[in-house]
């Protein structure tokens, strides 16, 4: 199944200051996100910024916040971005059926999300490569599980080029540059 761009949501999940230099490759994971982000506004994806406890695992790293501008953080309690009634009622209010995930802890919030989503119906696009755990072990089983219970899996270039579908536009040339 492709994966058409109009029928995507984004979500970023919880890439917060205090928490993300214990991630695993978190130097390559804050570069891939960055890509993501600038990619999905080229390619007219909406994307959503999710915070787990500001309070104590502090605010969105800058990386995101410079490739997001204008969008404001959601903050939420619960680990699955489906059981905060806020988050999933942007979700369901977006009426799309693709929802991209990317950012940290992939075994904890970014699965149970994606787990969630499942349940509902929706297909969860987990970005491999824009996500991470504190360890490599744990963020490789919970894609593995994302996996194998229906989600798709992917990479940060493969998906914006699916999602920008042809060459020689415009948006081609943007996305292009940005993953050079």
């Amino acid at each position: 199944m492709r994966i058409p761009p109009e029928r995507c949501l984004a979500l970023m999940i919880d890439v917060q200051d205090r928490l993300f230099p214990h991630v695993h490759e978190f130097q390559a994971l804050a570069e891939r996100l960055g890509v993501l982000a600038e990619g999905l506004q080229i390619v007219g994806v909406p994307v959503v910024l999710t915070e787990q406890y500001r309070k104590g695992l502090g605010p969105t790293i800058k990386v995101l916040r410079d490739a997001l501008p204008g969008i404001e953080p959601m903050e939420k309690a619960s680990f699955s971005c489906c059981d905060d009634q806020e988050v999933m009622s942007v979700i369901t209010r977006a009426g799309r059926s693709y929802v991209v995930l990317a950012g940290i802890e992939t075994h904890i919030c970014l699965l149970q999300t994606a787990m969630d989503l499942i349940q509902r119906n929706y297909t969860p696009v987990l970005v491999a490569d824009a996500v991470s755990s504190r360890t490599a072990f744990d963020r490789d089983v919970a894609i593995e599980r994302v996996r194998s219970s229906g989600g798709v899996v992917t990479t940060v270039e493969s998906l914006l080029f699916e999602l920008c579908r042809v060459s020689g536009t415009e948006t081609f040339k943007q996305i292009s540059k940005l993953v050079k």
